[in-house]
């Protein structure tokens, strides 16, 4: 390397102050040169700089000041060869300098990155502790293949951007730089001059935690290895994530499930503590967590994330997070996250425009902007994105212990045209309006994801007739393993919101989801979205009295789950919630002070507990033997009934009575002999009811296209579960 002329050095010096200067490691450092061994070493504010022997610990040389804005030099002319070495800064302890190490990446890692092949990219992009020739510290890296320079600022550097510019690697486009200085939990941000000259400050895509918010910055993690005990669990999982197994799901924002008394989150530990200890006595088999990536706005209720590999600050780190997951396991639950991949928010800390260009979205906002949201919308077709986002799924269901993931809007990744008018969008290459990159991506998510981490769950939440969303790849669907059935939801709550009196007459939103039950693999989702946005609580959906209105929930929950497909229930809804949900506070646990919250919650437990004791109810979800209608036409009297079987197990008879009369001596065919024994009554005096006995006798008489019938009392607003012994 020769040495620079004057007017080049007072150039480059220049273009180092004013944090513009791109070539660090090609000048900075040690270097061989025509001269000699040359130093050089940028340290604005510094008096005096020794070279010191790695080795002995001795001086080999003192640096000159040859700018006054920091910029220090020393030749050497009888050396010739590299040494290792270290830098005293003002007589202080002796440090490793960032720029004696340059081979810093791994070149397969970054080539299956830029295929888009990488299920594991955040092992090395990000900030990372890490070891080179011995010399602890911080690897920094971050993809940015427009920018013009890259630069690492943080607490370590006093948030100099002229301090620690990053090597490029041009062709993964990734910036790296190691820092022996750096420490777990210091604050940094890239520093990045974008390919338009405008200066950005980002947040690291892959940082593992972040600051609180409404501060933005990415936190160095703290180095440690979790020790996780919940090996049966992951061994055992499988078996309780099939189509024909017991899944009942308690979905819940962790900023909103409970709040202390001066109304602060509760911590990652408390909430083990309590949350799971309440799901666990409801019966649940599964928590299913709202996003707990990074989010910079509370009212997103986590759905704009920032800081995707980040389990939010708000009440923990990583390590608590998976010590959260942890306990869960080893109290039988699972836990399933909601996942966003669906869009991104604008925030300037964040993935927008990050090189100065459209990096992680499309360049045409017709593609790469959302209309409803005010987000952008990833590039599924550019390979480091796929990697980002495959890699993203796969960190929280590898390094978290994750049991599935719950994908957020993936209507709105299908297609082209979602929200959109005329004119709004640009058809795929065949003229159509899906999104094949996006449904390349979605196969190829779930595909790589089941075949990495045997026995999860992928769920997609998905509004529209798609067809073979929960059917496998390699037969053309997306490959998810279940999809929640919202046909199901609105037209049944449409029903429930009614009149009795006007029932009759919208009797088919009860029966019509029996047409295509068996198209996919369904969870019949009672979520958020149900009590929010002015939609009222559950419980105000239903019509009628304080006491009608909780006897037509239990009537409505019962139906639900008899009917095939999982179940799903979000936090407040278990006891009455009366107000909508706000994230802003914790649910309304006061209620539990009065009786017919409690006795709605013991119902809850009660309907979970005998769902996950009779196969019947949930082992033929899937088989068109696993339910028969006995009376679906009866809509006169607002009445369904039905039978669920399973091979080798007690078939249930499900009798739904939604108007506010006593039926007596109501008749429903049987296909099983013996005596009929009722299995739940939600008009019982133990869950709020008016305590009607249904009586149910065997009657000869063939009914249903059974040879024999049951007679009974049909208690009102109620539905009843019978077994015959």
């Amino acid at each position: 390397m020769k040495n620079k002329s004057t007017s080049e050095l007072d150039a480059s010096i220049q273009a180092l102050a004013d944090a513009r200067y791109n070539h660090h490691f090609a000048w900075l450092g040690q270097h061989v040169t025509e001269q000699g061994l040359s130093f050089r070493v940028w340290a604005p504010g510094a008096q005096q700089i020794d070279v010191i022997c790695a080795q002995t610990g001795r001086k080999i040389t003192r640096l000159t000041l040859s700018h006054p804005s920091g910029f220090f030099e020393k030749t050497l002319g009888n050396r010739r060869r590299l040494i290792d070495y270290r830098l005293s800064f003002d007589g202080g302890d002796p440090v490793a300098d960032a720029y004696a190490y340059g081979d810093l990446l791994d070149p397969t890692a970054q080539y299956f990155y830029a295929e888009g092949q990488q299920t594991d990219a955040y092992r090395w992009l990000g900030a990372h502790h890490c070891e080179f020739d011995g010399v602890p510290g911080v690897r920094f890296s971050v993809w940015a293949p427009n920018a013009q320079r890259v630069a690492v600022i943080g607490d370590f550097n006093g948030w100099d951007a002229s301090r620690h510019g990053l090597k490029h690697y041009p062709d993964a486009g990734i910036w790296a730089i190691f820092i022996p200085e750096a420490q777990s939990g210091q604050a940094y941000k890239f520093h990045v001059l974008g390919a338009d000259g405008v200066v950005r400050e980002k947040a690291d895509p892959y940082a593992r935690q972040m600051e609180r918010s409404p501060a933005t910055a990415s936190l160095v993690p703290v180095n440690t290895n979790f020790q996780w005990t919940d090996t049966q669990w992951m061994t055992d999982r499988g078996a309780q994530h099939t189509p024909s197994s017991a899944i009942s799901i308690y979905e819940c924002q962790l900023a909103s499930w409970m709040r202390d008394y001066d109304n602060h989150y509760l911590s990652y530990e408390e909430l083990a503590e309590r949350l799971i200890s309440h799901a666990k006595a409801l019966g649940f088999t599964h928590i299913q967590l709202m996003p707990v990536s990074e989010y910079p706005f509370d009212g997103s209720w986590g759905y704009q994330p920032v800081g995707l590999y980040a389990p939010t600050s708000r009440f923990g780190l990583l390590d608590d997070f998976k010590a959260f997951v942890n306990r869960c396991h080893e109290a039988g639950l699972g836990v399933l996250l909601d996942w966003v991949p669906g869009h991104f928010p604008s925030d300037p800390h964040g993935l927008a425009e990050f090189d100065g260009t459209a990096l992680y979205e499309h360049a045409d906002p017709r593609r790469g902007f959302h209309p409803d949201w005010n987000t952008y919308i990833y590039n599924y077709g550019r390979n480091e994105v796929r990697s980002f986002l495959l890699s993203n799924a796969d960190f929280w269901l590898s390094e978290c212990h994750i049991d599935g993931l719950r994908v957020d809007a993936v209507a709105s990744m299908l297609y082209l045209d979602y929200s959109r008018g005329e004119g709004e969008w640009i058809p795929n290459e065949h003229g159509g309006r899906e999104n094949l990159e996006a449904v390349a991506f979605l196969q190829a998510l779930n595909s790589l994801m089941y075949a990495n981490h045997p026995g999860i769950m992928m769920i997609a939440e998905e509004s529209t007739a798609w067809p073979g969303v929960s059917h496998p790849v390699d037969q053309g669907g997306l490959g998810f393993g279940y999809k929640w059935n919202m046909g199901w939801m609105n037209d049944t709550l449409r029903y429930m919101s009614k009149d009795p009196i006007h029932r009759a007459y919208h009797h088919d939103d009860m029966t019509f989801s029996m047409v295509y039950a068996r198209d996919e693999n369904f969870i019949l989702s009672i979520s958020h979205d149900e009590c929010v946005h002015g939609k009222g609580s559950l419980l105000n959906k239903m019509p009628g009295d304080d006491w009608q209105k909780r006897a037509n929930l239990r009537a409505y929950w019962a139906y639900m789950w008899a009917h095939p497909g999982k179940k799903l229930l979000f936090m407040g809804m278990e006891f009455g919630q009366y107000r909508e949900w706000n994230h802003d506070h914790g649910l309304d646990w006061y209620l539990l002070e009065r009786a017919e919250h409690r006795q709605l919650m013991d119902y809850v437990a009660r309907l979970n507990q005998v769902y996950t004791q009779h196969p019947a109810l949930y082992q033929g979800d899937q088989d068109a033997e696993g339910f028969c209608w006995l009376q679906a036409h009866n809509k006169d009297q607002s009445i369904l009934a039905w039978v669920r079987s399973a091979p080798n197990a007690q078939q249930v008879i499900v009798v739904c009575n939604y108007t506010p009369n006593v039926v007596h001596d109501y008749r429903v065919g049987t296909p099983s002999m013996g005596q009929p024994q009722v299995l739940l009554n939600s008009d019982e005096a133990s869950f709020g009811g008016s305590d009607v006995n249904p009586s149910p006798r065997l009657e000869s008489m063939p009914w249903d296209g059974c040879e024999q019938s049951i007679c009974l009392t049909l208690p009102p607003l109620a539905t009843v579960w019978l077994v015959v012994r």
